[in-house]
């Protein structure tokens, strides 16, 4: 079976941000992929969870931002906001920075690892000591790059980051400051990027993802909220000083996978038998095993309409993890991917109860979750 898309870095994701961001202002060697004009500072703004196909359907919702300027780029792949931030963050592909999905099978803790929560997979069981950050991503981040170039660099995000295992890893740089609620997010980052005369200032909203999770994207929920979202970016535009950049991105889409099959691990024998870990998410699996021909098997019979399944070396060979992975990010891929097809999903509602339960999903390779906007103040 082919691959839903090969070489998902062939164009413009992610990844090229920052560097582009950081081109245009001036910090020598880095690639302006995206074409950015010259400019001294900029505000780059992360809504979690906002597709480009969501924002364009849902123009009567969000006014504001389907009027700016803007076009589509990929978000990487998993489509998935720990590998998305840290492509981000670092401007590598997802098997440079090797973090592979929302929850990976880790070697040296022998068990599948949340990199959002920097935990063993459900449960709160803290591995910042064990697996430090800084080593488990040892290439410097963006933000990194940007301080040592000159640039006065702000991060402004939840309180709750502050100090996690993720933004250590992919975030580390600059100054943090940790924010409560909009009204002091948007006070922050007019503060932050009058700063100085060289400033890059990164903020995030995760409110428009957590509501898609819970009720599904489109549902009236998601669209109250989404519109809250675009009268922020309204009010943040006006307030900026003049002469500043803002460009606002997201990490992925999602789909409303109550519409799909969601076919549960837990009680398809068939797809546990020979498994000897399993981790990802609902809309890309990772399977680990020592049997990786015989659950292929069973996992294509079982799921071939509604999955792409293959291996390791099919996924590496179709570039959806960047050009030469690192050996780290290859042993963290499964040795069998399933990804996705239409609004399916592998759902565990044993081990994973709160997670299966949610209509809104993402991880896959459709346009929903792949394209995310770029749109330009």
């Amino acid at each position: 079976m082919d691959l839903p898309l090969h070489d998902v870095y062939a164009e413009p994701t992610l990844a090229d941000l920052m560097p582009s961001v950081l081109a245009s202002a001036g910090v020598p060697g880095e690639a302006n992929r995206l074409a950015l004009d010259e400019q001294s500072r900029t505000v780059v703004l992360l809504v979690d969870g906002m597709g480009w196909n969501l924002l364009r359907r849902n123009a009567a919702a969000a006014p504001f931002l389907t009027g700016l300027d803007g076009r589509p780029i990929r978000a990487g792949f998993p489509t998935t906001t720990a590998v998305s931030i840290a492509s981000l963050g670092t401007g590598l592909a997802s098997g440079a920075h090797a973090i592979t999905g929302y929850q990976s099978y880790v070697e040296e803790i022998d068990a599948p690892f949340n990199w959002l929560r920097w935990t063993l997979a459900g449960t709160a069981v803290d591995q910042r000591e064990r697996l430090v950050p800084e080593w488990v991503q040892p290439h410097p981040t963006a933000f990194e790059r940007a301080d040592a170039a000159g640039l006065t660099v702000t991060t402004v995000v939840p309180r709750s980051f502050d100090g996690s295992g993720l933004t250590r890893a992919v975030l580390r740089g600059g100054n943090f400051v940790g924010v409560s609620a909009y009204g002091d997010l948007l006070a922050h980052v007019v503060a932050a990027v009058a700063a100085g005369d060289r400033t890059l200032v990164y903020c995030y909203l995760g409110e428009v993802d957590t509501i898609g999770h819970l009720y599904g994207p489109e549902s009236p929920s998601w669209t109250a909220q989404f519109t809250v979202v675009d009268r922020f970016v309204e009010q943040l535009v006006a307030a900026l000083p003049a002469g500043a950049r803002l460009l606002i991105t997201a990490d992925h889409g999602m789909v409303d996978a109550s519409r799909g099959r969601r076919a549960d691990f837990d009680h398809i024998s068939g797809l546990s038998e020979d498994v000897d870990a399993i981790a990802g998410e609902p809309r890309c699996r990772h399977v680990h095993t020592r049997r990786p021909d015989a659950v292929l098997e069973r996992w294509r019979n079982e799921l071939g309409d509604d999955m792409w399944i293959g291996t390791r070396d099919d996924v590496i060979a179709g570039g959806l993890f960047g050009p030469d992975p690192s050996p780290a990010a290859c042993r963290r891929i499964g040795d069998v991917v399933a990804i996705g097809l239409g609004e399916s999903t592998v759902i565990r509602s044993d081990g994973e109860l709160v997670m299966s339960q949610l209509p809104g999903q993402h991880g896959a390779l459709t346009e929903e979750e792949l394209l995310v906007p770029l749109l330009q103040v």
